[in-house]
């Protein structure tokens, strides 16, 4: 009888899928792809505008002001046309650029190269307010 009972528990407790935390909004960017190389960013190229640190193999991207404004804050997750995991937003870009993002591509500059630029759609998680978020 112990059993049936933890069966049961076990299968009525849905666990909740990441995708299911957030909102999801899609838009149309610039993509193109960056490395961290003083060439391509500062003296420091290993740490972002935010203060994180980039090493080859993580999911990152830096996006322009314009995006940060709707949405697309430190931390953001967003899913790339093309791509299979979810990026996470951990740098900006110069304020010259609008409607752009940039994929980190760890120290591969020759992959970054054949990226290139090109007009891709993301979809960018807005968390959903819960109960506990509520006044």
């Amino acid at each position: 009888m112990g059993i049936l009972i933890c069966v049961l528990l076990l299968v009525s407790c849905k666990e909740e899928r990441f995708d299911d935390r957030y909102d999801w909004h899609t838009i149309k960017v610039t993509a193109s792809a960056y490395n961290s190389t003083r060439h391509q960013t500062d003296s420091n190229p290993h740490i972002t505008a935010f203060g994180d640190s980039l090493k080859p193999g993580l999911n990152y991207i830096a996006v322009s002001n314009d995006l940060l404004k709707i949405g697309l804050k430190h931390n953001t997750p967003v899913k790339i046309e093309g791509f299979d995991s979810i990026y996470f937003v951990k740098d900006r870009m110069h304020s010259r650029w609008k409607n752009r993002i940039d994929i980190y591509m760890g120290l591969d500059v020759k992959v970054a190269r054949q990226w290139g630029r090109k007009k891709v759609s993301i979809s960018y998680g807005i968390p959903k307010q819960t109960e506990k978020d509520d006044p």
